[in-house]
């Protein structure tokens, strides 16, 4: 008669196995959940480093903002619904769920200089409007800008000196809020929207800036 006991493992010790087993599936399975919601999060906010005083008072030198990546999102839908028949429609139709980017917006944008560093400003005007800067102010379409952000007028003309300036279709124009000592669309132009990484939304750090990042109150007048 065989001897059976050595081709059976004690119940403890499978009992262990199947511990061990199990925690290593939940250790994955948690894994594999952290690294999709982080992938999901980056997808939708960006994290940025505020670098120098261009956007004083508004923003400061070193703080942390949240950028949302998806706030000008748009969906070809022109493109989408002229393949079906019967249908007519312009092909260049973009829907935005979200909106568009709208005049106050803080953006974070890829440099038009080709450098590394994203920037950061606020938008000024759209696409087709015509910019000019005289008497201490902005005017947009020869209707001055009322800006209730910033602390001293806009001296510092740059391209829009003794000339208005026309927004090209696709592009916005954008200023800092530090309105004399900022490098922005008076000295590179327009930026085009395909550049825009995402608007700013809040300031997380440090913990006594935090503050909601919303689009002012602008008015024509």
């Amino acid at each position: 008669m065989r001897d059976l006991e050595g081709e059976h493992k004690p119940v403890g010790t499978a009992k262990e196995e199947a511990r061990r087993r199990s925690f290593a599936w939940d250790l994955a399975e948690t894994l594999l959940i952290a690294l999709v919601l982080f992938v999901a999060i980056r997808g939708l906010i960006l994290n940025y480093r505020v670098d120098g005083s261009s956007m004083e008072p508004t923003l400061h030198n070193g703080e942390m903002l949240i950028v949302n990546r998806r706030a000008y999102m748009g969906i070809p839908l022109g493109r989408w619904l002229a393949a079906l028949p019967g249908v007519e429609i312009d092909q260049d139709w973009v829907w935005y769920p979200f909106g568009q980017p709208k005049r106050g917006d803080i953006i974070v944008f890829r440099p038009p200089n080709g450098g590394s560093e994203p920037y950061v400003k606020r938008i000024i005007a759209l696409p087709g409007e015509h910019v000019e800067i005289r008497d201490g102010a902005v005017y947009i379409d020869g209707k001055r800008l009322v800006e209730p952000y910033l602390t001293e007028p806009t001296m510092w003309r740059g391209m829009a000196l003794n000339h208005e300036y026309v927004v090209e279709p696709g592009h916005v124009f954008v200023m800092g809020d530090n309105r004399n000592n900022s490098s922005d669309s008076r000295v590179f132009g327009a930026v085009p929207m395909s550049s825009i990484v995402g608007k700013a939304w809040l300031t997380y750090w440090p913990p006594d800036e935090v503050k909601l990042l919303g689009t002012p109150a602008h008015s024509l007048e």
